[in-house]
């Protein structure tokens, strides 16, 4: 919905954030969208990325089952960002665009968009959650390494963080707050006559389908492995890890193509357990009120979580489509404490 109209937005609405190619492929209805060359060619550093059994886990814990997992860490930037960020950056440059804005949680966004802007030639400019920017000081560090500039969120760079510091000068920020940060200097770059879109790096259709080549090739080396899965598993933040493993299997399954009956399991964290405890209602994406509003599973758009350690899985809200499959009663949630986490693997 538009946020000043409360109707629904069409593609002129999108279009002062995001290039043509993306505000298509956010409504598209194709079944597939082929990956342009040029993004295949960046690809081509990483990917595929390899499916692991991990056959010690398996004897330490004495299990009859096989346990896989596919290692998205072998990116440049160390994680599966960088699947969307690469053709983010691609379409935008095609698009005339000279420079990107992006909030960032734990700062594997961050890094993975400053390495696409490297690739293509962009100006990126990121807002980092204060209390990641602070605990994860490498993550800036990598950033400015390809170019980017990184500022910690609220900030007094925008009217939005300027606003939150009076009320609370300790604030330690939200993905929220850095989103609406980004969003208002998109703008501001914008009127001053430097061609700028955002880049939002989950929970929208267009980034977890860019995310999908992770679950498309699990599918094809399981095949090789002559498996497939009982129980599918990811962690499960904005929603962009967890749907690129796991909606090319529910695709198999909608289409009856899938070779067995299988759960699918959404796991997030108690400090911002939004599929869990949120609500299922029309919400802002970010704290400032600039987006447009999404039906998902939301803890409400003001939500600042407590400074865990995963400073990725603290969004407020869960990606539309994801929260759609938990309402169909296709996905089961499940939310764990850092320290439970961290005890459990030690």
């Amino acid at each position: 919905l538009h946020p000043g109209t409360m109707k629904p937005v069409g593609p002129e609405d999108l279009a002062p954030l995001f290039p043509p190619d993306l505000v298509m492929q956010e409504v598209s209805q194709e079944r597939y969208i082929p990956i342009p060359e040029e993004v295949q060619q960046v690809y081509k550093q990483w990917r595929p990325s390899p499916l692991y059994r991990a056959r010690a886990l398996e004897k330490a814990l004495g299990t009859p089952a096989r346990i896989y997992y596919k290692y998205e860490g072998v990116s440049p930037t160390g994680s599966h960002k960088p699947n969307t960020a690469v053709p983010q950056a691609y379409y935008n440059k095609k698009a005339g665009t000279k420079k990107l804005t992006t909030e960032t949680g734990a700062g594997q966004w961050g890094c993975s968009l400053a390495y696409a802007g490297a690739c293509f030639d962009l100006d990126v400019e990121v807002f980092q959650v204060k209390v990641s920017y602070e605990a994860k000081p490498y993550r800036s560090i990598y950033m400015q390494s390809f170019g980017a500039s990184c500022y910690p969120s609220p900030s007094e760079r925008t009217e939005v963080g300027k606003k939150i510091l009076e009320k609370d000068p300790k604030c330690p920020g939200s993905l929220g707050i850095a989103i609406s940060e980004a969003i208002e200097s998109c703008m501001k770059s914008t009127a001053s006559g430097v061609p700028t879109k955002y880049a939002l790096g989950s929970v929208l259709n267009h980034v977890l389908m860019h995310q999908t080549i992770i679950g498309q090739e699990a599918i094809k080396q399981l095949e090789m492995a002559g498996d497939y899965p009982d129980v599918l598993v990811g962690c499960t933040g904005g929603g962009s890890n967890f749907a690129g493993m796991c909606f090319p299997f529910i695709g198999q399954k909608f289409r009856k193509e899938a070779k067995k009956n299988f759960r699918v399991v959404a796991v997030e964290p108690k400090a911002c357990p939004s599929l869990t405890k949120g609500t299922y209602a029309y919400d802002f994406g970010d704290t400032g009120k600039m987006t447009p509003l999404v039906k998902s599973h939301t803890l409400g758009h003001p939500f600042v979580p407590p400074p865990d350690h995963a400073g990725g899985l603290r969004y407020h809200a869960m990606a539309p489509l994801i929260s759609h499959l938990k309402e169909l009663g296709e996905l089961e949630a499940i939310a764990y404490g850092q320290t439970e986490c961290f005890a459990a693997g030690v």
